[in-house]
């Protein structure tokens, strides 16, 4: 008889850590109605309080696991590590900073789904950005970006009548700014890299404010907008990451990239049933050709045994 060879394990993903991780996605894209909801200040005036909601959650959470007590170490808040640590952290503020800032101002100049769709194309992005740090476009990779492009085209014709090309613009400027955090966390990707979300905090406060009060804006808007957007930075986007982190540490960074992917694929559904917001026939079938090249990508490596081009990047929620 010929020796019976033992057939290799089959990996499970962990059911709890996976609906963690599609839940993230899910929790985030309800900062698109919550955004949409405030309509009585701009992305400016929205993105200074839904600032000062992040920085007080994280920082509260910073002190409250901190045990600083008993090591004796000074407190140090994460804003200030956020800005004095180094020039790598310096830049994935500003990238984290740019990738915010655009996506929000989309959300508010153009339709959800477009502004959702054309954000999705980060992680082809941040491959392209990745060749900085002398990484081969794969022929994969190619194929990738291509299909992206395409869906790319097809999106922005399908909005040219029912959105603003600004809002277009702002949204893809967002997945360039996302990937130049991307391309910061493949530095060092042991490194902790949550002091970012305080950092860009902190800049899109001062960056924000400046820009309200040159426009003639008040920084104290009616309390409600202040409240969506409080809500949106402490709950939506502190809650969400939390979970987005705690799936990453035990499922792999291939279905890690396809739970991504989560917040643009509700950000439409939640416009459309919430807000009435019905997208342009060509902008799905753009989105669907987007979501085809980067899920497509990252599950063909796979099954060929590569290194998945894409880096799990935590604490990234766009919205």
């Amino acid at each position: 008889m010929e020796p019976q060879h033992p057939q290799p394990a089959k990996h499970h993903l962990p059911v709890v850590a996976s609906l963690l991780g599609v839940g993230s996605g899910l929790v985030w894209s309800f900062g698109a109605i919550l955004s949409r909801k405030a309509d009585g200040v701009d992305a400016f005036q929205y993105m200074v309080w839904r600032s000062v909601g992040i920085i007080v959650v994280m920082e509260v959470l910073h002190v409250v696991t901190t045990r600083r007590r008993l090591t004796g170490e000074r407190y140090v808040p994460r804003t200030v590590v956020a800005w004095t640590s180094d020039r790598t952290m310096a830049w994935a503020n500003v990238g984290l900073f740019l990738a915010s800032l655009a996506f929000v101002y989309a959300v508010k100049t153009t339709t959800a789904a477009n502004a959702a769709f054309l954000s999705s194309l980060t992680p082809l992005v941040a491959v392209v950005f990745a060749r900085f740090l002398g990484e081969r476009l794969t022929r994969s990779t190619i194929v990738a970006i291509a299909v992206g492009c395409v869906g790319l085209t097809v999106t922005v014709l399908g909005d040219l009548e029912a959105g603003n090309m600004l809002g277009n613009t702002s949204a893809l400027l967002a997945s360039v700014g996302f990937a130049l955090y991307t391309v910061c966390l493949r530095t060092d990707q042991a490194r902790d890299w949550s002091p970012v979300l305080s950092g860009y905090a902190l800049m899109m406060i001062v960056v924000c404010s400046s820009i309200s009060l040159l426009k003639g804006h008040t920084l104290l808007p009616g309390a409600t907008d202040i409240v969506l957007a409080l809500v949106h930075g402490a709950i939506v986007i502190v809650v969400g990451t939390l979970m987005f982190n705690a799936a990453a540490k035990q499922v792999p960074a291939v279905p890690m990239t396809v739970f991504a992917q989560t917040e643009m694929v509700f950000v439409p559904v939640w416009a459309f049933v919430v807000l009435h917001d019905r997208p342009a026939a060509l902008t799905v079938l753009g989105g669907c050709i987007i979501f085809s090249a980067v899920i497509g990508k990252a599950l063909y490596d796979a099954a060929g045994g590569r290194r998945t081009d894409y880096t799990v990047a935590p604490d990234v929620p766009l919205m």
